[in-house]
């Protein structure tokens, strides 16, 4: 069963994932062009019960990334701490997202995850509560990325990506097979981090 979704994923998902996936919208919300709701409006939970308001990111570039500590494309969570450790003090948050949604490949309990993502991958970046990211169960979140930027945008297997800019639009999206430290993923977020206020000059 798995092998058959993961056929059927990797079908959909056959694209050059060089280049990022802009926002657009298609149900009249134009977030591409700072208008309609924000994710600025969304808050997630972290492992203990805490909110973590979105909206605290305001002026920020923030990564959002459903992760899977069993899934194939878990060794890219090396890649999303390379992001964090390479851009955090410019200005962007990676924020992981654990979701237990394609194939029951995050077993393990919230307070093991951030643990075990650390001890394999060296991964520090922040990790909210297990959170549904699909379906009439996704978290709001989720189902406003689906709503908004049109179905081909939500997440259709672990590792999605939505890069989302410092006014709260989503800037850019890309499907699990894109690695995090690729060109189009980086270029993409240099090029937020480039427009933040008082951005230091690239190294």
């Amino acid at each position: 069963m798995i092998r058959i979704a993961a056929a059927v994923f990797l079908s959909i998902c056959a694209l050059d994932t060089a280049r990022p996936a802009f926002a657009q919208s298609g149900t009249g919300k134009d977030i591409a062009s700072g208008t309609g709701p924000s994710a600025h409006a969304f808050s997630f939970a972290m492992p203990h019960g805490d909110p973590l308001a979105l909206k605290d990111f305001k002026g920020k570039a923030v990564l959002i990334v459903n992760t899977a500590t069993e899934c194939g494309f878990s060794g890219q969570l090396s890649g999303l701490q390379d992001l964090h450790e390479t851009y955090a003090d410019r200005g962007l948050v990676v924020l992981g997202v654990p979701s237990n949604d394609f194939g029951g490949q995050e077993p393990r309990a919230d307070g093991e995850i951030a643990k075990f993502c650390e001890g394999k991958y060296g991964a520090t970046f922040a990790l909210t509560a297990k959170t549904p990211v699909r379906g009439k169960a996704a978290h709001p979140f989720y189902r406003w990325a689906a709503d908004t930027l049109g179905s081909a945008a939500r997440p259709y297997w672990n590792f999605h990506k939505y890069l989302i800019g410092p006014g709260g639009r989503v800037v850019a999206w890309f499907p699990t097979p894109a690695p995090p430290t690729s060109a189009g993923v980086t270029r993409a977020i240099e090029a937020v981090l480039a427009d933040l206020p008082d951005a230091p000059e690239s190294r």
